[in-house]
């Protein structure tokens, strides 16, 4: 019986390539697939070679075409920036015949600029001097800068009031435009405008100026007629004596030196009043604490019979702090018979004061205190029936009533 083939159809051998070199043979079978690669990779070559040909042909073309757009844009600017040089030209020309005008106004600004400048420069340390001798801020002035420079100089310095521009809500006011004013036009208004405001802010400086040296003579008065009052006088030359003399008109410069100078001398009056109003013990030694005794006869606590107090007593716990009255020197500080632990400080002009039946002494003789430093703790030592403070101020070593001064320091709380 003959073998039937289990394949249908004819079988397709791959193709065998063969080398033979001498005595060496070499073959390879090339299949299907790579014969398909092979043609796609020659298809691809040919295909990139026709698309560069053809890019390389019509290249010059657009290169041509881009050329010729690009001149015909630069031809439209040339166009166009001569236009406008012929028009800055003109404009330019316009300028130039005002030109001398212009210049004269603004060195006229500058010159004033210059004195506002110098201004600013003076009443600076002034204006410091007032902050520290605490004058009324409402009325002291800006100083004196370019205009543009307001808000930045009250900003820079926060402590120091700002200065009130009187004429105008803006400090330059506003010109309308008319139709057919030229710019020489405008520029003239303007300027007269800038002139108007400068002349104001003068003005309202010198005003400012007066004003706060009122104000400090003023409390400068006050502080003294409270001392006055008080039966403690200080001797203090306001310069308010009688004046007189033939009458000299002055320029505005001149005004404005005058009202410096004055506004310095009053500062160091107000100064020198409170410093001498401050060397006098006229604070609490002991701030919120009632009085429980106060200064002259009384009935001694131990033997029942009239005695004199040189002092005033303030109730008080055990360990509160006895606080200096006013700056001076430690001269005693140390057990003192019937006081117990004392305290006693020189404030100078013969005034002294006395802190005793202290339970504890927190300063040294020699030591130099202030106002409101702790010189001891209140106690009940020494010849007392309890705790309390025994405070004294005595003049030229004679016990005086403490109750005045501090009537007085409250007086003088708001003004020193």
């Amino acid at each position: 019986m003959a073998v039937q083939s289990t394949v249908f159809g004819k079988r397709q051998e791959p193709h065998t390539v063969i080398i033979a070199r001498g005595n060496s043979i070499r073959h390879f079978t090339v299949r299907p697939w790579m014969a398909a690669l092979a043609g796609s990779v020659v298809a691809a070559v040919t295909l990139g070679y026709f698309a560069a040909t053809t890019y390389l042909v019509f290249r010059d073309d657009l290169i041509g075409a881009a050329i010729a757009r690009q001149a015909r844009m630069q031809h439209a600017y040339e166009d166009r920036i001569s236009a406008l040089r012929e028009q800055v030209d003109r404009i330019t020309s316009r300028q130039l015949l005002d030109q001398q005008l212009m210049e004269t106004k603004v060195t006229e600004l500058l010159s004033r600029q210059s004195r506002l400048s110098e201004r600013h420069g003076r009443l600076g340390p002034l204006l410091e001097k007032a902050n520290a001798v605490t004058v009324t801020p409402d009325t002291a002035p800006l100083p004196g800068g370019r205009p543009d420079e307001r808000a930045d100089a009250a900003g820079s310095k926060p402590a120091l009031p700002a200065l009130a521009y009187a004429g105008a809500a803006a400090p330059f006011p506003l010109r309308t435009t008319h139709v057919g004013e030229s710019p020489a036009d405008r520029a003239d208004k303007l300027f007269v405008s800038i002139n108007q405001s400068l002349r104001s802010i003068e003005k309202e400086q010198i005003s400012r100026i007066s004003s706060l040296a009122d104000d400090a003579y003023q409390t400068a008065d006050r502080i003294a007629d409270v001392l006055d009052d008080a039966g403690l006088p200080i001797d203090v030359d306001f310069g308010k004596s009688a004046m007189g003399g033939p009458l000299v008109a002055i320029d505005n410069a001149q005004i404005f030196d005058s009202k410096v100078k004055e506004l310095d001398q009053a500062l160091d009056t107000l100064d020198s009043v409170k410093k001498r109003a401050m060397r006098l013990p006229i604070a609490n030694p002991a701030p919120g604490r009632s009085i429980s005794s106060t200064f002259g006869v009384r009935k001694d606590p131990f033997l029942g019979t009239p005695a004199l107090h040189s002092g005033m007593d303030f109730r008080a716990p055990i360990g509160f702090p006895a606080k200096a009255t006013a700056s001076g020197v430690v001269t005693h500080a140390a057990w003192n018979g019937g006081y117990g632990r004392m305290v006693e400080i020189d404030h100078g002009n013969g005034y002294s004061t006395r802190f005793a039946h202290l339970s504890r002494i927190r300063v040294a003789e020699g030591q130099t205190v202030e106002t409101g430093d702790v010189v001891g703790e209140v106690g009940s030592s020494g010849r007392s029936t309890g705790p309390h403070m025994h405070y004294e101020i005595r003049r030229n070593g004679e016990a005086i009533d403490p109750l005045r001064f501090i009537k007085v320091g409250k007086k003088l709380g708001q003004l020193l």
